[in-house]
């Protein structure tokens, strides 16, 4: 009985002394602390356990620590930190750090901060400020392949632009994007075209669009500096001035037969007019001429008019139609 009571003691002691240990090397990354030693950062212990406990990953800070010490780049280990806790990355702020220093590109530690914590990648800004980029405009992947303008002539020409830029590290906080470089050289290139006389000679002489444009400088404001622009390519499109005319042509003749057929309908309407006022008038007269017969009762009965001046009166109207009827017959002959 007493020896498996000592048994039990022993494993007991044994799990914890395990447990202690593993909680040591927890909060203690050893291999960690002895390879910032080996490599001449001065790290302690206390301030290792102090990055557990802020729940800070020693592996994040010691390293690009390590990597900054050995390149040359003057940097502590309470910087590393203050950044991480901000939220930034702090392998890729040390990695841009050393790659200025190795390309004698000014630099520090706070604006490389800076410039992280505003959302830029500051590793691919001094890639960029090294090796500068190639942008497209348009950009191809928004749809356009061309840029289309139109000079004086009425000629259209569609252009392909190349701009080489390199990333301005003063001004990428708060500058703006590869976008506005491609919308503001777009803009110039159709301004270019739009204000030459014939499309002939920006077809002569396409360099007449770098050369303009770049004097605008464009790339005030932006995070980048524009190095040169190049005309990729540039053909001829269609003849929008013989189009716009022929459209103007064919609206101005549909006005036209717009406003002729509006008085042709004024002409009907004042026809039919004058046909009802033809109609009302007949009418009238028909009328009158009904109100005769009863004129000639009331003139019988009253003894204004007599039988003879009855039988005079219808001669009249018989010779009136003789007369009436060899005239017709004239005119006929």
């Amino acid at each position: 009985m007493g020896d498996e009571s000592g048994v039990l003691i022993g494993l007991g002691f044994l799990v914890f002394i395990i447990f202690v240990l593993s909680l040591v090397l927890y909060f203690v990354p050893v291999r960690l602390w002895i390879a910032a030693r080996a490599s001449h950062v001065p790290v302690s212990m206390f301030e290792l356990i102090g990055m557990r406990l802020r729940r800070i990953p020693p592996v994040e800070v010691v390293d690009p620590l390590i990597e900054a010490v050995q390149s040359g780049i003057n940097i502590s280990l309470k910087q590393l930190q203050s950044h991480y806790l901000s939220g930034g990355h702090v392998g890729l702020v040390v990695h841009a750090l050393i790659a200025a220093d190795k390309a004698r590109i000014p630099l520090d530690f706070d604006r490389a901060r800076a410039i992280d914590l505003a959302g830029r990648n500051v590793l691919d800004a001094v890639k960029m400020s090294v090796m500068p980029n190639v942008i497209d405009c348009p950009d191809p992947s928004k749809g356009r392949m061309t840029i289309d303008a139109v000079a004086k002539d009425g000629i259209q020409l569609k252009a392909k632009a190349r701009v080489t830029v390199r990333a301005n590290l003063d001004r990428l906080i708060g500058g703006a994007t590869e976008e506005t470089i491609i919308a503001r050289v777009g803009e110039g290139i159709v301004t270019t075209i739009g204000s030459a006389d014939s499309h002939k000679k920006v077809l002569e002489n396409p360099d007449i669009i770098s050369k303009r444009v770049l004097e605008r400088g464009l790339d005030a404001g932006t995070a980048f500096e524009i190095l040169s622009i190049d005309i990729a390519d540039i053909d001829v499109g269609s003849n929008i001035g013989a189009k716009l005319q022929i459209d103007q042509a064919e609206a101005d003749k549909q006005i036209a037969q717009a406003k002729a057929e509006e008085r042709r309908a004024l002409a009907i309407a004042r026809e039919q007019e004058m046909k009802a006022l033809e109609e009302e008038m007949r009418a009238k007269v028909v009328e009158a001429e009904a109100e005769v017969p009863r004129a000639m009762a009331e003139a019988f009965r009253s003894g204004n008019m007599g039988i003879m001046d009855y039988y005079r009166l219808q001669n009249v109207k018989a010779d009136t139609r003789m007369r009436d009827s060899i005239a017709e017959e004239d005119e006929d002959k």
